[in-house]
């Protein structure tokens, strides 16, 4: 009996770390080959700030990837009435020149954006 719980937590451990590592590795799609990649990072009201890094590709679509309640997120731009619009799950990134808010969809209509009044530093 004691054999069987020690493979079976081997077992657990060597899937935890599998599990892990999947997470941790950087994604690689051959089909799309990135034509530029810049990183720029906003200030935003409340003194909180956010990194994002914008990845455009050969095929013209556009990419950020930032990181939201600790969950790094890789949005996809999408139709915007004006400036950029990214979306991932439940948020969008919406920046207009050097201004940019991340909303969170599942809020109230009402609510106000997770971060605000973002402006882009050295813009």
């Amino acid at each position: 009996m004691k054999r069987i719980l020690t493979a079976s937590a081997a077992v657990a451990c060597v899937a935890s770390a599998a599990a892990h590592t999947a997470f941790a590795m950087p994604l690689t799609v051959p089909q799309i080959q990135t034509a530029s990649k810049e990183t720029t990072t906003y200030d935003c009201k409340g003194g909180k700030s956010v990194s994002v890094q914008y990845t455009n590709t050969r095929n013209h679509q556009s990419f950020a990837a930032l990181t939201v309640d600790e969950r790094k997120l890789l949005s996809v731009n999408v139709i915007a009435g004006s400036g950029a619009k990214y979306v991932a799950d439940q948020y969008t990134w919406w920046t207009k020149g050097p201004e940019a808010n991340l909303y969170d969809e599942m809020a109230a209509k009402d609510s106000p954006p997770l971060l605000a009044e973002c402006q882009a530093r050295g813009k």
